[in-house]
């Protein structure tokens, strides 16, 4: 475990966090005579620097905006433990004038909750729901120091990386998920450098062993229901091998007992399986889980991982300021950004993406697979794992979306069906590189082949849609084309007029 150096008095801190501030000023911990960081400190500097990382720059990126958290939360394993953690150290946060934090595996807060006179401080250095606090973002700090290393960490005023949080002192541990041993999170405790003991460092060890604990007990339960349901299944073999799996490939249940390793490894799709002694297996499908028996014993009746018959219609309606909506199954939804994105990237790759281009495509040069990876699983939660593949990233059927439509229609040279397809912007809120590229392409494509049409009907059309209802040049081009007697050429005038002005 790391802790900081010095005492553990509320003076003891204020003076060690001095020293370490003539350390940090002495060329980030270069060797001069102030002396050097704690090793785990100054190994997280050079990852942060290397990561470009500016020690004099201000706040973390934001990933997810306030309408995205709820759902957010609610797909997140340490959703079903906050309880826990709430009633384990907010109390001691208020107490003490401090703030909890927990984040998922990437850094990104995701609660945040303790003293109500702290969290203004907190508003203003960032430290808020939807930012991301990896050391490759904001540099070094507990949390996504503690998520770096693996292991507990307290960062002290001047030990962190960038100057902002100087007289903040935190610490965090991270959370691990007990069914495949992944780091899903962090649980962090922030507060003024003076006020932060160095016992918290044990609290928060401690609380992130309790979550993990119950976390565990819930698995555990969850594997008994599995197994109770699906032994049946097993029954019906009759002598001959099997095994029972959880969604994540462990081993629940098997026939002869002892005969399979503690967990299988599954691809998307498979419905079969090598196992290391070179025996082969048939994978089923079942509601929570797969079932593995030898070839010759498949049942029909079970589905299969990969989908047989007909696809599940997917429609996207991505474009207008109505915000993005989903149809699946024939009920519609609202769909949040991030994944609003992700999909319009599948869309437009069906023969799938890797997961650096879906990176560069989401987030740009500054992208991190990892965050990726954890959209890609909340979205298959959501949608089904049968409807979004993976190796590559790539839904099983293209879906029915109306910005595909514009692109085709435009392509072939039928502005009017291109129209009628286009409600306004693709995603007007996204900053996404390939959406603002499909997004441009759609706006200048539709624009310029209306203008160029001559039609009148079009033109008007246009100027009352949501692309063009600001275009001076397209309500000047219109009035030149109307007749003078023309009953809409008053309302296109008029607004014209309000445009010059």
């Amino acid at each position: 475990m790391s802790g900081a150096e010095g005492g553990t008095s509320p003076e003891e801190m204020v003076a060690d966090a001095h020293r370490l501030r003539r350390i940090y000023d002495d060329g980030l911990g270069a060797g001069g005579s102030a002396g050097t960081p704690r090793p785990v400190v100054s190994d997280s500097w050079q990852r942060s620097l290397a990561a470009h990382v500016d020690p004099e720059g201000r706040l973390p990126p934001l990933i997810y905006l306030a309408d995205e958290l709820k759902e957010v939360r609610t797909g997140h394993p340490l959703h079903a433990v906050m309880p826990l953690l709430r009633s384990t150290l907010v109390s001691i946060a208020d107490e003490a004038m401090h703030v909890m934090l927990v984040t998922d595996a990437d850094g990104t807060v995701l609660w945040r909750d303790g003293a109500h006179g702290l969290l203004h401080s907190a508003d203003d250095v960032g430290l808020v729901e939807g930012t991301r606090w990896a050391e490759e973002t904001i540099g070094t700090n507990a949390m996504g120091t503690a998520l770096a290393v693996d292991e507990p960490v307290r960062i002290h005023s001047a030990e962190h990386l960038v100057r902002t949080y100087h007289d903040w002192t935190c610490v965090a541990a991270p959370v691990h998920d007990p069914d495949t041993g992944d780091t899903i999170g962090a649980i962090d405790i922030s507060g003024p450098l003076h006020t932060v003991h160095p016992a918290l460092v044990q609290l928060v060890t401690a609380t992130a062993h309790l979550a993990e604990n119950q976390l565990r007990v819930r698995l555990a339960i969850a594997d008994e229901r599995l197994r109770v349901k699906n032994m049946p299944h097993l029954a019906a073999l009759r002598g001959s091998e099997g095994a029972l799996l959880s969604a994540s490939g462990r081993v629940i249940a098997s026939e002869p007992y002892g005969l399979f390793p503690e967990r299988i490894r599954l691809d998307d799709g498979v419905d079969r399986v090598q196992l290391g002694d070179g025996r082969e297996m048939a994978v089923e499908r079942l509601a929570e889980g797969y079932l593995l028996v030898p070839p010759s014993r498949r049942r029909g009746r079970v589905v299969p991982t990969a989908p047989t018959g007909a696809p599940r219609p997917l429609e996207l309606r991505f474009t207008g300021g109505a915000g993005p909506r989903v149809t699946l199954d024939g009920e519609e939804f609202a769909a949040t950004l991030r994944p609003a994105e992700i999909l319009t990237a599948l869309a437009l790759h069906p023969d799938g993406l890797s997961g650096e281009q879906l990176t560069l495509m989401l987030y740009g040069e500054d992208g991190n697979p990892t965050t990726v990876r954890g959209e890609i699983h909340r979205l298959r939660s959501s949608l089904g794992a049968e409807l979004l593949l993976t190796r590559p990233y790539r839904l099983a059927a293209g879906p029915q979306a109306d910005f595909l439509r514009v692109r085709a229609a435009l392509r072939d040279g039928r502005v009017s069906d291109a129209l009628d397809s286009c409600h306004g912007e693709l995603l007007p809120r996204s900053d996404a590189p390939a959406v603002r590229e499909l997004r441009d392409e759609l706006a200048v494509g539709l624009r310029h082949a209306v203008l160029a049409s001559d039609d009148v009907a079009l033109l008007h059309r246009f100027v009352v849609h949501p692309l063009g209802t600001d275009d001076l040049e397209a309500h000047e081009l219109l009035l030149d084309l109307l007749d003078r007697d023309d009953p809409r050429r008053a309302a296109v005038a008029a607004r014209a007029e309000h445009l010059r002005d």
